[in-house]
């Protein structure tokens, strides 16, 4: 009796299982709405509804329109924000707020054929999905190393085989270089494992931690106390006290690095600026340093850019560079 149904896309319903001689899903919610016993809340697009809602119009007064507006850019970065924590435990890595207010300005500005939170939204999503694989990837560094070893190690299996001078001379260079290779690679893959075996961590307990808090949720909505008890007061707090070690151990180690105690970090588990612009740039074909270059700079070398394009016109491009400054 209390119930709400919310079906989005409600202009799909006109039509569903429509069938020669059977009725769609719309003709049948008419006579409950009709009588009030079904309350019902519907989202679609303008363009949807003028299309198909519209057309209905037994099915159309049986509803109260309401317009919902675009959110602006500062809704967008509060709605990306409060999104922020469940993104971070499924991708299982960080997103700065700075990401957060430029994939929203980013999004407003060049991706025109979409609409705010959603394009935004998807921005972040697509930033935190690229540094998740790059982090289950090998480095680049060791990629190089294992290729240059297999193709020696393939080179040495040849040269074997052969009997002359040459070959026994070449056979021992690549011995000495597979051996220094080796030595190489050894401490770069350790470092890469210590750092991907803690971040794993992180992401495990954090994603323990949200499993929980669901858990404890619906234990308070079963009003079952003592499971809700065990939860907040004794699993969830342990759990949380061990991420708090994690992350203790992973910002030492960033002051390490920061400090060049130690060398720079194979790994980035964070999501910056530059993750966001790269989608866009991906998105749009803008290249990445247009997107990420201050609009005061821009503004500043209109006039230079400009003459590029346009030659021979330097005064009449000054005037409209000068004109555009002062606006």
């Amino acid at each position: 009796g209390g119930a709400i149904l919310f079906i989005d896309e409600i202009h799909l319903v006109l039509g569903a299982g429509k069938a020669e001689g059977a009725m769609d899903a719309a003709n049948l919610l008419k006579p409950m709405l009709a009588r009030g016993e079904i309350r019902v809340i519907g989202a679609t697009t303008d363009d949807e509804y003028q299309k198909y809602v519209e057309k209905d119009a037994a099915f159309e007064r049986r509803f109260q329109k309401v317009n919902v507006n675009e959110p602006s850019v500062q809704d967008t970065v509060s709605i990306l924000r409060g999104l922020k924590e469940r993104y971070e435990n499924h991708h299982g890595v960080k997103v700065l707020d700075s990401a957060l207010v430029l994939a929203a300005q980013l999004s407003d500005r060049y991706v025109t054929n979409r609409r705010l939170p959603d394009k935004a939204l998807d921005v972040i999503d697509e930033a935190m999905a690229w540094t998740r694989v790059q982090l289950d990837s090998q480095p680049e560094q060791i990629d190089n190393l294992e290729r240059k070893i297999l193709q020696l190690e393939i080179e040495r299996t040849a040269l074997q085989k052969e009997k002359d001078d040459i070959s026994k001379r070449r056979l021992e260079a690549v011995g000495q270089e597979l051996s220094h290779l080796n030595e190489e690679l050894q401490p770069l893959k350790l470092r890469y494992e210590q750092e991907k075996g803690l971040l794993d961590q992180i992401r495990d307990a954090n994603q323990k931690l949200d499993a929980l808090r669901q858990k404890a949720e619906e234990a308070r909505r079963r009003q079952d106390l003592e499971k809700t008890a065990d939860l907040e007061y004794y699993a969830i707090p342990e759990l949380k006290s061990k991420i708090g070690e994690l992350m203790a151990k992973q910002a030492r180690h960033e002051e390490m690095v920061s400090s060049g105690e130690v060398s720079q970090e194979m790994l980035s588990s964070i999501v910056g600026p530059d993750q966001v612009a790269e989608v866009i740039a991906r998105w749009t074909g803008i290249p990445v340093q247009r997107l990420t270059q201050s609009e005061v700079n821009r503004l500043m070398s209109l006039g230079d850019r400009l003459k590029k394009s346009v030659v021979g016109q330097d005064q009449a491009i000054e005037a409209v560079a000068d004109a555009i400054l002062r606006s």
